[in-house]
Protein backbone atom coordinates (compact mmCIF):
# COMPACT_ATOMS: atom_id res chain seq x y z
CA UNK A 1 0.00 0.00 0.00
CA UNK A 2 3.01 2.43 0.55
CA UNK A 3 4.20 2.07 -3.09
CA UNK A 4 0.73 2.60 -4.06
CA UNK A 5 0.44 6.13 -2.34
CA UNK A 6 4.14 6.72 -3.60
CA UNK A 7 3.33 6.14 -6.97
CA UNK A 8 0.47 8.51 -6.67
CA UNK A 9 2.54 11.69 -7.34
CA UNK A 10 3.44 9.83 -10.67
CA UNK A 11 -0.04 9.79 -11.96
CA UNK A 12 -0.12 13.66 -10.87
CA UNK A 13 3.15 15.01 -11.74
CA UNK A 14 3.59 12.95 -15.16
CA UNK A 15 0.24 14.61 -16.35
CA UNK A 16 1.24 18.61 -15.29
CA UNK A 17 3.23 18.75 -18.65
CA UNK A 18 0.35 17.46 -21.14
CA UNK A 19 -2.24 19.70 -18.83
CA UNK A 20 -0.62 23.04 -19.05
CA UNK A 21 0.29 22.38 -22.45
CA UNK A 22 -3.26 21.98 -23.04
CA UNK A 23 -4.56 25.17 -21.23
CA UNK A 24 -2.21 27.22 -22.94
CA UNK A 25 -0.17 30.39 -21.75
CA UNK A 26 3.16 31.74 -21.19
CA UNK A 27 5.45 29.97 -18.56
CA UNK A 28 4.76 33.17 -16.24
CA UNK A 29 1.35 32.63 -16.81
CA UNK A 30 1.33 28.59 -16.36
CA UNK A 31 3.80 28.94 -13.21
CA UNK A 32 1.43 31.50 -11.58
CA UNK A 33 -1.71 29.73 -12.01
CA UNK A 34 -0.20 26.54 -11.26
CA UNK A 35 0.94 27.87 -7.65
CA UNK A 36 -2.56 29.60 -6.98
CA UNK A 37 -3.59 26.42 -8.00
CA UNK A 38 -1.21 24.95 -5.16
CA UNK A 39 -2.57 27.63 -2.53
CA UNK A 40 -5.78 26.50 -2.91
CA UNK A 41 -5.09 22.97 -2.61
CA UNK A 42 -2.78 24.04 0.68
CA UNK A 43 -5.92 25.88 2.45
CA UNK A 44 -8.16 23.14 1.73
CA UNK A 45 -5.45 20.79 2.73
CA UNK A 46 -4.95 22.62 6.33
CA UNK A 47 -8.68 23.24 6.51
CA UNK A 48 -9.09 18.99 6.48
CA UNK A 49 -6.39 17.99 8.63
CA UNK A 50 -5.91 21.20 11.02
CA UNK A 51 -2.30 20.39 11.59
CA UNK A 52 -0.15 22.75 13.96
CA UNK A 53 1.56 25.28 12.38
CA UNK A 54 5.24 25.87 13.87
CA UNK A 55 7.79 28.75 12.92
CA UNK A 56 9.77 25.65 11.83
CA UNK A 57 6.93 24.78 9.21
CA UNK A 58 6.50 28.28 8.13
CA UNK A 59 10.10 28.85 7.56
CA UNK A 60 11.27 25.10 5.46
CA UNK A 61 8.19 25.56 3.72
CA UNK A 62 8.22 28.62 2.19
CA UNK A 63 11.98 28.26 1.10
CA UNK A 64 10.87 25.09 -0.63
CA UNK A 65 8.30 26.83 -1.91
CA UNK A 66 10.56 29.28 -3.43
CA UNK A 67 13.49 27.16 -4.54
CA UNK A 68 10.28 25.25 -6.27
CA UNK A 69 8.96 28.15 -7.76
CA UNK A 70 12.39 28.45 -9.44
CA UNK A 71 12.44 24.99 -10.62
CA UNK A 72 9.21 24.89 -12.01
CA UNK A 73 9.07 28.42 -14.04
CA UNK A 74 12.46 27.05 -15.53
CA UNK A 75 11.69 24.10 -16.42
CA UNK A 76 8.12 25.93 -18.08
CA UNK A 77 10.86 27.67 -20.10
CA UNK A 78 12.39 24.88 -21.47
CA UNK A 79 9.32 22.86 -22.20
CA UNK A 80 8.75 25.71 -24.92
CA UNK A 81 12.25 26.41 -26.22
CA UNK A 82 12.97 22.75 -26.70
CA UNK A 83 9.81 20.58 -25.94
CA UNK A 84 7.83 18.57 -23.38
CA UNK A 85 9.40 15.03 -24.46
CA UNK A 86 13.34 16.66 -24.29
CA UNK A 87 12.67 19.01 -21.58
CA UNK A 88 10.98 16.35 -19.30
CA UNK A 89 13.40 13.12 -19.60
CA UNK A 90 16.35 15.45 -19.13
CA UNK A 91 15.39 17.45 -16.50
CA UNK A 92 13.78 13.88 -14.74
CA UNK A 93 17.37 12.26 -14.76
CA UNK A 94 18.94 15.32 -13.17
CA UNK A 95 16.58 15.38 -10.55
CA UNK A 96 16.74 11.55 -9.68
CA UNK A 97 21.01 11.80 -9.66
CA UNK A 98 20.60 14.67 -6.77
CA UNK A 99 17.91 13.28 -4.71
CA UNK A 100 19.10 9.96 -4.88
CA UNK A 101 22.42 11.39 -3.55
CA UNK A 102 20.47 13.41 -1.31
CA UNK A 103 19.03 10.57 0.28
CA UNK A 104 21.96 8.33 0.67
CA UNK A 105 24.24 10.75 1.50
CA UNK A 106 22.58 13.84 3.62
CA UNK A 107 20.03 10.74 5.24
CA UNK A 108 21.72 7.84 5.16
CA UNK A 109 18.52 5.97 4.22
CA UNK A 110 20.48 2.96 2.46
CA UNK A 111 21.98 1.34 5.46
CA UNK A 112 22.25 -2.25 3.81
CA UNK A 113 24.90 -3.25 1.00
CA UNK A 114 21.69 -4.81 -0.61
CA UNK A 115 20.38 -1.29 -0.43
CA UNK A 116 23.29 0.79 -1.46
CA UNK A 117 24.19 -2.35 -4.45
CA UNK A 118 20.18 -2.67 -5.94
CA UNK A 119 18.91 1.17 -4.82
CA UNK A 120 22.35 2.53 -7.29
CA UNK A 121 21.74 0.14 -10.10
CA UNK A 122 17.87 0.90 -10.02
CA UNK A 123 18.75 4.82 -10.08
CA UNK A 124 21.09 4.42 -12.96
CA UNK A 125 18.76 2.49 -14.93
CA UNK A 126 16.49 5.16 -14.38
CA UNK A 127 19.09 7.94 -15.14
CA UNK A 128 19.70 6.01 -18.39
CA UNK A 129 15.88 5.51 -19.35
CA UNK A 130 15.26 8.86 -18.75
CA UNK A 131 18.58 9.47 -21.17
CA UNK A 132 17.29 7.13 -23.95
CA UNK A 133 13.83 8.92 -23.79
CA UNK A 134 15.16 11.83 -25.17
CA UNK A 135 17.69 10.93 -27.87
CA UNK A 136 17.43 12.53 -31.21
CA UNK A 137 17.94 10.76 -35.07
CA UNK A 138 21.04 11.85 -36.26
CA UNK A 139 19.11 12.20 -39.76
CA UNK A 140 16.91 14.97 -38.24
CA UNK A 141 19.25 16.54 -36.24
CA UNK A 142 17.75 20.34 -37.22
CA UNK A 143 14.99 19.12 -34.44
CA UNK A 144 12.61 20.11 -37.83
CA UNK A 145 10.19 17.63 -36.16
CA UNK A 146 9.59 18.73 -33.13
CA UNK A 147 9.31 22.23 -34.24
CA UNK A 148 11.41 23.38 -31.00
CA UNK A 149 15.04 24.40 -31.34
CA UNK A 150 16.40 27.04 -28.90
CA UNK A 151 18.50 24.40 -27.35
CA UNK A 152 20.90 27.07 -25.41
CA UNK A 153 17.90 28.01 -23.51
CA UNK A 154 16.43 24.88 -22.83
CA UNK A 155 19.66 23.55 -21.22
CA UNK A 156 20.01 26.69 -19.44
CA UNK A 157 16.73 26.11 -18.04
CA UNK A 158 16.82 22.96 -17.12
CA UNK A 159 19.77 23.40 -14.93
CA UNK A 160 18.40 26.46 -13.09
CA UNK A 161 15.54 23.83 -12.85
CA UNK A 162 17.20 20.83 -11.54
CA UNK A 163 18.86 22.95 -8.79
CA UNK A 164 15.50 24.76 -7.34
CA UNK A 165 13.76 21.46 -7.59
CA UNK A 166 16.26 19.24 -5.44
CA UNK A 167 16.77 22.11 -2.69
CA UNK A 168 12.54 22.02 -2.50
CA UNK A 169 12.71 18.36 -1.72
CA UNK A 170 15.92 18.73 0.36
CA UNK A 171 14.92 21.33 2.97
CA UNK A 172 11.37 20.25 3.88
CA UNK A 173 13.07 16.39 4.22
CA UNK A 174 15.66 17.97 6.22
CA UNK A 175 13.28 20.07 8.65
CA UNK A 176 11.43 16.53 9.26
CA UNK A 177 8.09 18.43 9.38
CA UNK A 178 4.18 17.40 8.45
CA UNK A 179 3.46 16.84 5.64
CA UNK A 180 0.28 17.95 6.28
CA UNK A 181 1.32 20.90 7.78
CA UNK A 182 3.87 21.98 5.03
CA UNK A 183 1.66 21.94 1.82
CA UNK A 184 0.37 25.45 2.83
CA UNK A 185 3.54 27.67 3.72
CA UNK A 186 4.94 25.90 0.87
CA UNK A 187 3.00 27.26 -1.50
CA UNK A 188 2.66 30.43 -0.08
CA UNK A 189 6.61 30.31 -0.82
CA UNK A 190 5.58 29.12 -4.44
CA UNK A 191 3.06 31.81 -5.27
CA UNK A 192 5.77 34.14 -3.56
CA UNK A 193 7.85 32.68 -6.11
CA UNK A 194 6.13 32.73 -9.59
CA UNK A 195 5.54 36.86 -8.49
CA UNK A 196 8.93 37.18 -8.17
CA UNK A 197 9.66 35.16 -11.52
CA UNK A 198 7.36 36.63 -13.46
CA UNK A 199 8.96 40.68 -12.07
CA UNK A 200 12.23 39.57 -13.43
CA UNK A 201 11.09 38.40 -16.81
CA UNK A 202 9.31 41.60 -17.06
CA UNK A 203 6.22 40.07 -17.37
CA UNK A 204 4.13 40.97 -15.03
CA UNK A 205 1.74 42.76 -17.13
CA UNK A 206 0.35 40.41 -18.62
CA UNK A 207 -0.27 37.81 -15.21
CA UNK A 208 -3.81 38.25 -15.02
CA UNK A 209 -4.71 36.37 -18.20
CA UNK A 210 -7.11 33.35 -18.64
CA UNK A 211 -4.52 31.24 -19.09
CA UNK A 212 -3.14 32.20 -15.65
CA UNK A 213 -6.66 31.28 -14.58
CA UNK A 214 -7.40 27.89 -16.39
CA UNK A 215 -3.69 26.38 -14.84
CA UNK A 216 -5.04 26.67 -11.53
CA UNK A 217 -5.80 23.09 -12.31
CA UNK A 218 -2.72 22.22 -13.10
CA UNK A 219 -1.55 23.42 -9.01
CA UNK A 220 -4.38 21.27 -7.99
CA UNK A 221 -2.76 18.12 -9.53
CA UNK A 222 0.46 19.13 -9.04
CA UNK A 223 -1.17 19.68 -5.16
CA UNK A 224 -2.00 16.16 -5.00
CA UNK A 225 1.19 14.92 -5.79
CA UNK A 226 3.00 17.04 -3.81
CA UNK A 227 1.47 15.56 -0.54
CA UNK A 228 1.07 11.96 -1.47
CA UNK A 229 4.96 11.98 -2.10
CA UNK A 230 5.54 13.83 1.58
CA UNK A 231 3.61 11.63 3.29
CA UNK A 232 5.39 8.75 1.79
CA UNK A 233 8.90 9.85 2.61
CA UNK A 234 8.54 8.91 6.17
CA UNK A 235 8.05 5.31 5.28
CA UNK A 236 10.06 5.04 2.49
CA UNK A 237 12.95 7.75 2.36
CA UNK A 238 13.59 10.69 -0.42
CA UNK A 239 15.44 8.67 -2.34
CA UNK A 240 12.71 6.02 -3.27
CA UNK A 241 10.13 8.64 -2.98
CA UNK A 242 11.04 11.02 -5.08
CA UNK A 243 12.30 8.47 -8.11
CA UNK A 244 9.26 7.01 -8.02
CA UNK A 245 7.41 9.77 -8.84
CA UNK A 246 9.46 10.78 -11.38
CA UNK A 247 8.60 7.59 -13.16
CA UNK A 248 5.42 9.61 -14.96
CA UNK A 249 8.09 10.58 -17.04
CA UNK A 250 6.24 7.80 -19.52
CA UNK A 251 3.03 9.59 -19.24
CA UNK A 252 4.31 12.63 -19.85
CA UNK A 253 6.65 11.94 -22.78
CA UNK A 254 3.77 9.63 -24.80
CA UNK A 255 1.01 12.14 -23.82
CA UNK A 256 3.20 14.68 -25.08
CA UNK A 257 3.36 12.68 -28.65
CA UNK A 258 0.00 11.29 -29.05
CA UNK A 259 -1.64 14.01 -27.26
CA UNK A 260 -0.09 17.19 -28.08
CA UNK A 261 1.45 16.62 -31.61
CA UNK A 262 5.22 16.78 -30.65
CA UNK A 263 6.81 14.66 -33.65
CA UNK A 264 9.27 12.12 -33.42
CA UNK A 265 10.85 9.51 -36.16
CA UNK A 266 11.00 6.14 -36.02
CA UNK A 267 14.18 5.76 -34.94
CA UNK A 268 13.29 8.27 -31.83
CA UNK A 269 10.20 6.63 -31.00
CA UNK A 270 11.98 3.08 -30.55
CA UNK A 271 14.24 5.06 -28.16
CA UNK A 272 11.22 6.82 -26.54
CA UNK A 273 10.05 3.07 -25.88
CA UNK A 274 13.37 1.50 -24.91
CA UNK A 275 13.68 4.35 -22.36
CA UNK A 276 10.43 4.20 -20.79
CA UNK A 277 11.01 0.37 -20.37
CA UNK A 278 14.09 1.05 -18.63
CA UNK A 279 12.55 3.84 -16.77
CA UNK A 280 9.78 1.20 -15.47
CA UNK A 281 12.25 -1.77 -14.51
CA UNK A 282 14.21 1.30 -12.18
CA UNK A 283 10.88 2.33 -10.37
CA UNK A 284 10.04 -1.82 -9.76
CA UNK A 285 13.75 -2.38 -8.70
CA UNK A 286 13.44 0.37 -6.16
CA UNK A 287 10.20 -0.37 -4.79
CA UNK A 288 11.24 -3.67 -4.40
CA UNK A 289 13.47 -1.84 -1.39
CA UNK A 290 10.39 -1.37 0.67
Amino acid sequence: MTILVALIPALAWGSIGLISGKLGGTPTQQTLGMTAGAVLFGLLTWFIYQPQMTGKVWLSGLLSGLFWAVGQGQQFTSMKAIGISKTVPISTGLQLAGNALAGVLLFHEWKSQHMIIVGSIAVVVLIGGAAMTSLRDRANISDAASGHDDVSTGIRAIALSTVGYVLYTIIVNYANVNAEAVVLPQSIGMLTGAIIFALISHSGSDLLNKASYKNVITGLVWGTGNLFMFLSIPAVGLAISYSLAQSGIVISTFGSIFLLGEKKTSKEMVYVVIGSVLVIVGSALLGSLK
